[in-house]
């Protein structure tokens, strides 16, 4: 009854989106307000000044950290989009006339990851699902837009997984290669479903999922382990749309091919930022020069994503103004702000539940029931945990936001695999949810027929997904006993 009561914040943060339907946004603030007033009434720990500035300071750090990359993030989306780059994008990639098989895999191992992973926020679906409509059966389509989606938790440049990474006290190289390895059955199996749906059931079709999944988690694992978790999705997905591309270069049929990347050319400058940037902090170690620390929580601004994003966004700037003097576009600064401020008033919110809930002592029984099971028992758990957090907030970030503190509470020997199973489920379950799918519909402009069966879809993918990242860890530890 106590643990009842301990995780009554969260399951009234269940109650609210999945049963009443409210707003992530309501429904968060309805968790802090019953977290804080447990508190206050000394349901878990007392609440003490210091612990309740301890929150308040971690949760405004994680804020910063989310912020920095949200901001620039939203504002080099608005830009491009102004700029009609996805929609030049996509017709580029449909007039490649592909296989089928290619078709599929180019947009769900290569472009979706690809854009996703660099701006986040649903935004490759703004190029991903006019081209699947253009390519596909309506039906086909609208499924394949949001198994491209749920493929890839690695969006807006890995902020998730470095977050989640500070809340459970993991270096963000070793929870994204971890993440990677315990999502590869999820990477392959989706997308070998989405060649069965395209109706790619060939010979051909199968050998060629097997190279380009292979070529997609060697990539991500590697630049993971390497590099961490910003540039992983980015070059996995680079690596299987230029592996897609090269047997048109093999043909020479450049003059196709070719059209495509001055279509993406803002995409092309944003990776360029990014490796930059990693080179030059790998070089120099100037994010050693400014680090803030929290309570909890200690971030380095100069090895911040957002600062590639923002060099990105102002040459994207430079060209927009050019193109669109006579443009009836609104101010940037404005549309940023009605596209900004729910995300990060929403963010804030459920990080602010989640430190609540960690400083106040909440998460302890959740911990101790969790360290009680044995090895075979915690990983499912966990994985049902993150897809439960990842598809009621709708985002990697605020379901780990709810979750992982309590998995930094756990013994030290299995941290680091719980830390990616929580990472991996929640990430594949967001990218199924809800406010995904009503992105899709929005774009598709669909039917409510097909509302209800794409939201339907939406959850039995994230089942899915949750099912086969459990399976992956049981094996694991069966195989490896040492990772506990």
């Amino acid at each position: 009854m106590s643990l009842l009561l301990h995780l009554s914040p969260l399951l009234l943060v269940m109650l609210a989106l999945m049963v009443l339907r409210r707003p992530p946004l309501q429904a968060a603030l309805a968790g802090c307000l019953l977290a804080l007033l447990l508190w206050a009434l000394g349901a878990a720990r007392p609440l003490q000044g210091a612990d309740l500035g301890a929150a308040a300071l971690d949760t405004a750090l994680l804020l910063a950290i989310t912020a920095s990359v949200i901001v620039p993030g939203l504002a080099f989306v608005i830009a491009i989009e102004q700029l009609g780059v996805n929609q030049a994008l996509s017709q580029s990639v449909q007039a490649l006339a592909l296989p089928r098989a290619n078709q599929v895999l180019l947009v769900v191992l290569g472009l979706g990851p690809l854009l996703e992973s660099m701006t986040g926020f649903g935004v490759s679906m703004v190029a991903t699902v006019p081209l699947l409509l253009a390519l596909f059966a309506r039906p086909v389509a609208l499924r394949l837009a949001l198994v491209g989606m749920a493929i890839m938790p690695w969006g807006t440049l890995g902020l998730a997984t470095v977050v989640g990474a500070s809340l459970a006290g993991l270096a963000p190289e070793t929870l994204a290669a971890d993440t990677a390895l315990v999502s590869a059955p999820v990477f392959l199996a989706v997308a070998a479903l989405s060649l069965w749906w395209a109706g790619a059931r060939g010979a051909r079709a199968w050998l060629a999922l097997a190279g380009h999944g292979t070529l997609f988690l060697a990539v991500l694992w590697a630049l993971s382990r390497a590099t961490g978790p910003e540039v992983a999705g980015v070059g996995a997905g680079l690596a299987v749309v230029l592996a897609v591309l090269a047997p048109s270069w093999l043909a020479r049929d450049r003059a196709r091919v070719a059209a495509w990347p001055r279509a993406a050319w803002p995409y092309l400058v944003l990776i360029a930022c990014v490796v930059l940037l990693k080179w030059v902090t790998l070089l120099t170690r100037m994010d050693e020069r400014w680090t803030v620390a929290g309570a909890a929580v200690v971030w380095k601004p100069l090895a911040s994503p957002g600062i590639a994003l923002a060099a990105a966004l102002a040459w994207v700037w430079l060209r927009r103004r050019r193109t669109l003097q006579d443009a009836a576009h609104p101010p940037l600064a404005r549309a940023l702000g009605v596209r900004a401020a729910r995300p990060l008033v929403t963010i804030a919110c459920f990080l602010a539940l989640s430190q609540m809930m960690v400083k106040g002592g909440f998460l302890d029984g959740l911990t101790h029931s969790l360290a009680a099971l044995p090895p075979l028992a915690v990983a499912p758990a966990v994985a049902l945990m993150g897809a439960l957090s990842g598809y009621m907030t709708g985002s990697t970030l605020g379901g780990n936001a709810l979750f992982m503190p309590a998995i930094a509470l756990l013994p030290e020997g299995g941290r680091a695999l719980l830390a990616a199973l929580q990472n991996s489920a929640a990430g594949h379950a967001a990218m199924g949810s809800i406010p995904i799918a009503m992105v899709v519909l929005g774009l598709a402009r669909t039917t409510p027929a097909e509302e209800g069966r794409l939201v339907r879809f939406g959850f039995l993918l994230a089942c899915l997904n949750a099912a086969l990242v459990a399976l992956t860890a049981v094996a694991v530890l069966a195989l490896q006993p040492g990772r506990w």
